[in-house]
């Protein structure tokens, strides 16, 4: 197809010539056409690249390893649930069960639950796509750990305790420290009594046994002797034993020893006599239990050697309130 040919009339010949375009406007046009072109060729490449029909193998390996990344913090995380049911679990048995069985004060939720406070422990993870998922998960993990740490030391302790339960359970004063076929009768129990002396009404910290003068006083638990001696004001001849475990008990008004300071002794050995020493009206054991220095009432701790009808009686005689031998 022939070139098309442009021409003028020139005025001056009275004759058509024909129009040469500039060499600077051909230039230009060159040029426009070359930007136009390269700009819309960077703009198909930008919109070819973003499709999936022209994904790189690298791409698409990327975006295999992100999908199962995401299917496996999501595996993850279910069976972390499944972890968080049986820690609670645990925890609800070693707080109502095991620990209540060792009189053992139960672990708080809020010490088991707590988190990490202070410094941000994930800002390394921060400024990725999937950060919320990968740190949230993390931070998940770090709790998990932290409650598993504490349940492990706590389970520590209860084995501990388990392992002393025996020698616990040999301590506890668990007798009476006069044997029923000697008493003659159960003189006063543990509450507000009326003073011998005084008639005032005050507190009476033990239990008075009647028995005669060099009845055998009994340990009532395992233990070592802290005193033997009749310095205390008003016991007179007394012993105080400590059985550790925060318990400890006092036999007053003794007659004669059977042991002395520092002596181990094991419940049932003989450690005095029935007498009237110090404070005392008549001949007759005056017995006190503590439990982390503080006095509480010795019927309790009877169940060692003694029937359920036998413990009836002496409750019934117990919360009289009659006058103390002391």
């Amino acid at each position: 197809m022939a070139k098309k040919v442009k021409y003028y009339f020139d005025t001056e010949s009275l004759a058509y010539r024909k129009i040469k375009p500039k060499l600077s406007k051909k230039l230009g046009y060159i040029g426009l056409f070359l930007l136009s072109s390269a700009l819309f060729g960077f703009l198909c490449f930008v919109v070819l690249l973003n499709t999936p029909f022209f994904e790189t193998p690298k791409d698409r390996l990327q975006a295999r390893e992100i999908e199962t990344m995401k299917l496996r913090y999501s595996i993850l995380n279910k069976k972390m649930e499944q972890i968080d049911e049986v820690l609670e679990s645990i925890e609800e048995r070693d707080n109502n069960i095991y620990r209540a069985y060792f009189n053992t004060s139960p672990i708080p939720t809020e010490q088991r639950k707590a988190g990490f406070g202070g410094v941000n422990r994930y800002k390394e993870l921060e400024g990725f796509n999937n950060s919320e998922l990968v740190i949230n998960t993390s931070k998940r993990v770090d709790v998990i750990s932290k409650e598993l740490a504490i349940q492990s030391k706590s389970l520590d302790e209860i084995l501990a305790l388990a392992k002393q339960k025996n020698k616990l359970l040999a301590a506890i004063p668990a007798i009476q420290p006069v044997k029923n076929e000697q008493l003659k009768r159960m003189a006063s129990g543990f509450g507000y009594r009326s003073d011998p002396f005084t008639k005032a009404r005050k507190m009476h910290q033990g239990m008075d046994f009647t028995a005669p003068t060099g009845t055998p006083i009994f340990a009532t638990g395992d233990g070592i002797v802290k005193r033997a001696d009749n310095t205390a004001s008003g016991y007179g001849n007394h012993i105080v034993i400590q059985h550790g475990y925060g318990y400890e008990t006092l036999y007053g008004h003794l007659s004669k020893y059977k042991c002395k300071a520092g002596q181990r002794v094991k419940r049932g050995d003989i450690i005095g006599y029935v007498g009237s020493t110090g404070r005392s009206e008549a001949p007759h054991l005056h017995y006190e239990v503590h439990k982390d220095g503080k006095p509480v009432n010795p019927i309790n701790f009877y169940y060692g050697n003694i029937s359920a009808a036998e413990y009836s009686i002496i409750s019934k005689l117990a919360n009289q309130e009659n006058q103390s031998l002391d």
